[in-house]
């Protein structure tokens, strides 16, 4: 008797609050091309809404625009949209922003053969509708766990910023100085005026990261990544 191997045609759609191993998590995902986007988050499927104008698009703009500046005056330092993450065996989130040191200028991530990001980056951004999102929980717990240095949660509908900071292990929050800036413990120069984000002042935002990348502490860092490079 003949025995024929049938191809797997059939593979289960992802669907939200399913329990899943990374790798079947990786192969449902690759057999939905039209799925924009989809995390797992210890060991949970989290598939995404659409996602709307005001809560996420244009607070999402605002972030890669203020990273974007930082990005483009320091070489080996690089910024990253919705990249996948292959954080852990249970997690493997999509952030909304990353920045990330190359690895070959002594980064903590590196990019795989396929083309993800693997290992914990320096920095994680992600904009969420509010503190009940998963971004301030089981999200947080896996960062934290996978030692991303600082983590970013900007709440639309409070008008809150969140910005975490690893330090022995645990997450201590930054708090903005009477200008209402916090500055990166990472990244020397990543300067972000949380009054002006708030108000949707783009423009002070950029000003203030511009002037961020001028100072010594910045012109330090820079010096130091190429002599990693090196």
């Amino acid at each position: 008797m003949t025995i024929v191997n049938k191809p797997d045609v059939c593979i289960p759609y992802l669907e939200n609050g399913d329990r899943l191993t990374r790798f079947e998590f990786e192969r449902r995902y690759m057999a939905m091309p039209n799925l924009k986007k989809a995390e797992l988050i210890e060991g949970v499927v989290y598939v995404a809404s659409p996602l709307r104008y005001r809560q996420h698009g244009k607070p999402h703009s605002r972030i890669i625009g203020w990273l974007a500046v930082y990005e483009a005056a320091t070489p080996g330092v690089e910024l990253a949209d919705n990249a996948t993450v292959r954080l852990d065996l249970d997690n493997e989130p999509q952030p909304d922003a990353l920045l990330r040191i190359e690895s070959a200028c002594g980064g903590q991530s590196s990019i795989s053969e396929d083309d993800y990001v693997e290992g914990a980056p320096e920095l994680i951004v992600e904009v969420a509708a509010s503190s009940a999102s998963y971004d301030l929980h089981d999200k947080l717990k896996a960062y934290r766990r996978n030692g991303v240095l600082e983590y970013i949660v900007w709440q639309v509908g409070e008008q809150k910023v969140s910005w975490f900071w690893l330090q022995a292990g645990e997450y201590q929050q930054l708090v903005p100085d009477d200008a209402g800036i916090i500055y990166s413990q990472v990244f020397p120069g990543l300067n972000l005026d949380v009054t002006a984000l708030l108000a949707d002042n783009l423009a002070q935002v950029l000003t203030v990261v511009q002037q961020g990348v001028t100072t010594k502490a910045h012109q330090e860092f820079v010096a130091k990544l190429a002599t990693r490079r090196s």
